[in-house]
Formats: structure tokens, C-alpha cells, sequence
């Protein structure tokens, strides 16, 4: 990623979006530009959990407006980030490359312990530093996020569906509010989140931070109409409890501080912060206005830096895995070699393919035979912090198909073949597991991008080679069969 003086972060919650522009000067972010779309995306999940077309149009006409504010800053210097209703929606392959074009730029869909991760680092960028273990809760319109961390780092994360939107229209649909109901939420939220006590109960953390709408509309509540002297308490919560239930209805709550735009989703948030105060032993709780779209922009930020938090997850992963260290390395230097010689200029994707030759024998560990099959699933169903949906899909397909048959290949990218086709190589090239000398004076090219390439090695050299020669053989039968041509002249001299 260049070095970007001006980044952009979308967060595409499951109650409001949010648009954030910033400098970037001496490692910190200063505000330039904001927007917010209230558009509660999970309110559009239907029964059979699909987003509904008025929710879709609703997102596209919100993205074109997104789109217009980001469309001249650099592509890699923007990234849009979808958490939960995206996460559930059965059709969001249908309706999310709409999305994208009417943003203008892609949309990583995240999973929830990753959300998790980028709320603690905004959350953590906005507070004083200390080594104090911080709890932070995020309640969303779709999901809460809970994590334990230090300093900037997050040792504990964890995503629940309990959601201020999902939560009102279970509980509260018609905006009716009694003591059955509120009962009823609260108890159902105690049980999501009763799995969490032994790692988020108090003695394991030493200050409660709350962050996002929920949390920061409750604590203005709480604060204006002097429930509590600061942030929010247990005694606030429940003067507040008994204040709704006299209200009878949300449309009759008069409470200084509740904005129009809360109002809806405030009982089914109530509920689920007063179950985690319960749940939890929490006595207090302040609050941030660090949150998620921070967190995007600081790890932005962190890439550009080469302190991006995927490396060390990939080394993470090869150590939990046990993969062979040394052979990971190999394959991933010439990979990553060999693709700079088919497809230049392509930075990121030649990142992102040495992390799948650093990973591709960590399916090693469940099984030997048919070891690339385990590590593709390994790559597509893992927690893998720092890195979106998509590109944990891209992994797995690329280590799938580091050997043997290769997939259909008609709907992918130039790219794409030029880094699958160099990690195939990479991988049948070092299968001696030996730091071999590689040859001087081999060459290597797109003869026609996605369609045609040669690798050209000294034939010398391969003429002592026989097993690499043979390999080399099938490889190029292989390509043949999906319409591609792989030429290596060595071995028609």
C-alpha cells in the first residue's frame, strides 16, 4: 500500500452507516470529512434470511453517496468494512456487488471477532495510555462485540448476535413496553451471553468502556436526566428500567438526550447492556466515542506502515498448525519471485500470495494425503484476524489448487492466474524441502495475460532435473486442459 496522507474508512453497521475522512500526520488520524446514514440494514432481514429489496436500494442509494465523497481519494487508501447483517444475509453475494459499484470501491465483509479487534483499536486510540485491562462492549444493531485488551493490543474477542435492532423487533415490534416483554429480553440476553462469564466476568478487567450508538446514546440519557453523575451506573440503568416501563410505549418516552433516530432501537439496547451488567458484575461504565470506522483507519494506517496485523497472523498460524517453517519460506519467497515476473506491479496481491505460500501446508496436521484439500478448509471456515471474507475465500482457493486438477478458471482475474500459476510452480519447484541454488539466467513473462505464459529455465540445468522435468510435463497438461498455455521452452530443445 503507498503511503496514503489522506485515508478513508466506511462502516457498514447493521443500524447506521458511517463515512470517515482523515489526515494522517506523524502516525495519528485527524477528522476531515464525516457522514451517517441511519439505514437499520437488519431491520431488512426477511424469514428467510435474505435483505430485502427495499433494504438493498435503500444501501445502493447510500452508497452512491458514500461514493461521491470518496471518489477522489486513491483506492488504496479507502477501505469499506460490513459487519453483521451482511454477515447473515443468505443473498449477499447477490445484492453486495451492486454495493460495491455504486461506492466505487470493494466491500470486505468481516467476521465478528475481527469487528471486535477493529473496535478495541479505535477504541484504544481515544483512551488515555495505560497497561490497565480494559473491557470494551460494543453493541451494534445486529451483533455486540466484547473484548479484553491492553494498551492497543486485544487479547480476548468475542461476537454475539444480540443486536439494538434485532433485539427491539423480537421483543418490542409494536414499540410496546411492559414488564413481560422487558423481562423476557433481558432473560434471553443473560442466556447469550452466560458462555462469556468465566472470560469477561469482573477481576478480569479493570475498567468497563462502552462504545458505538448504544452505548454513548444510553450514557446521554443517563447523564441529562440525572440518572447518573458520569457514564453509566447500575442504579442509572435501572431508573431508566422503571421509566420505560411507565412510559408503557416508546413513543410516549420523554427523556432528555434521546435522539429521534435512537428511539426505535432503545428498548432492545437497553436490554442488552442491562443483561451485561448483570451478567458481567458491572458497576460502572464509561464511555468513548472510538469505535469501528477508528479502528479501520488506524489499520489502514498500520499497512501502509508494514505493521500489518495479517502477517502476524499468518505466523501464527504456521506455529498453531506446526507447518515446516523452512518450506513455508521457500515457497513463499519464489511464489512471490515468480509472480512479480507474470503479473508486475500488483503489490497487495503479491502480499497476499506469499501469505498463501507461508500457509499452504498447514492442512499437514490433520492429514498427509490430500493435505492442500485441509488447509483450503482450515483457510475458509478460521477466525483470521486482519483478514476480510473475501480474502480468507482467496486463500482457500488458492491452496486448494496448488496441485493437482485445476479448478474453472473462466470468471477469474489475470491476477488470479498469474498467482496461482506461481504458486503451483513455487510448490512443485521446492518439493525437495532443500534450499536449493536456483538457477541463473531463468526467465519468466505473460505471453497474453490470463491466457498465455512461459517460464523459461536454462536447459542445462534442467537436464539434471529429471523429476522436475517430468513435474513440469503434467503441469503444462494441466493448464492445457483449462484452455491456458504454459510454455517452457527448455523442454522442446
Amino acid at each position: 500500500m503507498p503511503d496514503c496522507p489522506v485515508i478513508a474508512a466506511v462502516d457498514l453497521g447493521s443500524n447506521s452507516f458511517r463515512l470517515q475522512v482523515a489526515r494522517v500526520v506523524d502516525g495519528e488520524v485527524f477528522p476531515l470529512e464525516s457522514s451517517k446514514e441511519t439505514v437499520r440494514l437488519a431491520a431488512g432481514i426477511d424469514r428467510s434470511g435474505h435483505l430485502n429489496p427495499e433494504s438493498q436500494a435503500e444501501l445502493n442509494a447510500a452508497m452512491a453517496r458514500f461514493g461521491a465523497i470518496l471518489a477522489r481519494y486513491q483506492p488504496d487508501c479507502v477501505r469499506a468494512v460490513a459487519t453483521n447483517t451482511f454477515r447473515v444475509a443468505g443473498n449477499r453475494q447477490a445484492f453486495l456487488p451492486a454495493a460495491e459499484a455504486a461506492l466505487g470501491y470493494p466491500i470486505d465483509i468481516i467476521s465478528g471477532r475481527e469487528e471486535a479487534r477493529l473496535i478495541y483499536l479505535g477504541a484504544a486510540h481515544s483512551l488515555p495510555a495505560t497497561r490497565e485491562r480494559r473491557m470494551v462492549l460494543d453493541i451494534g444493531g445486529g451483533s455486540t462485540e466484547l473484548i479484553i485488551g491492553s494498551g492497543f493490543r486485544a487479547h480476548v474477542t468475542e461476537s454475539v448476535q444480540l443486536g439494538c435492532v434485532a433485539w427491539s423487533l423480537r421483543y418490542f415490534p409494536d414499540g410496546l413496553i411492559n414488564a413481560e416483554r422487558m423481562a423476557a429480553a433481558e432473560l434471553a440476553a443473560r442466556g447469550t451471553l452466560l458462555p462469556l462469564v468465566p472470560e469477561f466476568r469482573a477481576g478480569q478487567w479493570h475498567r468497563a468502556i462502552g462504545t458505538s450508538g448504544t452505548a454513548r446514546s444510553l450514557a446521554d440519557i443517563l447523564e441529562l436526566n440525572e440518572f447518573s453523575s458520569f457514564g453509566i451506573t447500575r442504579d442509572g440503568l435501572a431508573r431508566l428500567r422503571a421509566e420505560l416501563l411507565t412510559a408503557g410505549h416508546i413513543d410516549r418516552v420523554e427523556l432528555n438526550g434521546l435522539r429521534a433516530d435512537r428511539r426505535p432501537v432503545l428498548p432492545g439496547g437497553f436490554a442488552i447492556l442491562n443483561a451485561a451488567f448483570e451478567m458481567f458484575g458491572i458497576q460502572r461504565m464509561s464511555v468513548t466515542y472510538g469505535a469501528l470506522r477508528d479502528g479501520i483507519l488506524y489499520d489502514l494506517m498500520a499497512r501502509s506502515a508494514s505493521q500489518d496485523v495479517r502477517d502476524r497472523t499468518v505466523a501464527a498460524f504456521v506455529r498453531r498448525y506446526h507447518a515446516d517453517v523452512g518450506q513455508s519460506e521457500r515457497v513463499r519467497m519464489l511464489a512471490q519471485e515468480l509472480f512479480a515476473h507474470f503479473c508486475p506491479g500488483e503489490a497487495e496481491l503479491q502480499h497476499r500470495l506469499g501469505m498463501a505460500g507461508a500457509l499452504h501446508e498447514i492442512g499437514r496436521t490433520i492429514a498427509h494425503q490430500d493435505y492442500a484439500r485441509h488447509t483450503a478448509y482450515i483457510l475458509a471456515w478460521s477466525d483470521m484476524l486482519g483478514f476480510a471474507e473475501r480474502e480468507q475465500a482467496w486463500l482457500s482457493w488458492m491452496t486448494g489448487a496448488q496441485c493437482g486438477p485445476l479448478p474453472a478458471l473462466a470468471a477469474s482475474s489475470p491476477a488470479d492466474i498469474a498467482a496461482l500459476l506461481a504458486l503451483r510452480l513455487a510448490v512443485l519447484l521446492t518439493r525437495a524441502r532443500s534450499d536449493c541454488v536456483w538457477p541463473e539466467g531463468w526467465q519468466g513473462g505473460a505471453v497474453t495475460a490470463g491466457q498465455c505464459y512461459e517460464f523459461d529455465l536454462p536447459a542445462s540445468w534442467l537436464a539434471n532435473a529429471p523429476l522436475i522435468e517430468q513435474a513440469l510435463q503434467e503441469e503444462i497438461a494441466a493448464w492445457q486442459a483449462t484452455g491456458i498455455t504454459l510454455r517452457v521452452p527448455a523442454l522442446s530443445r
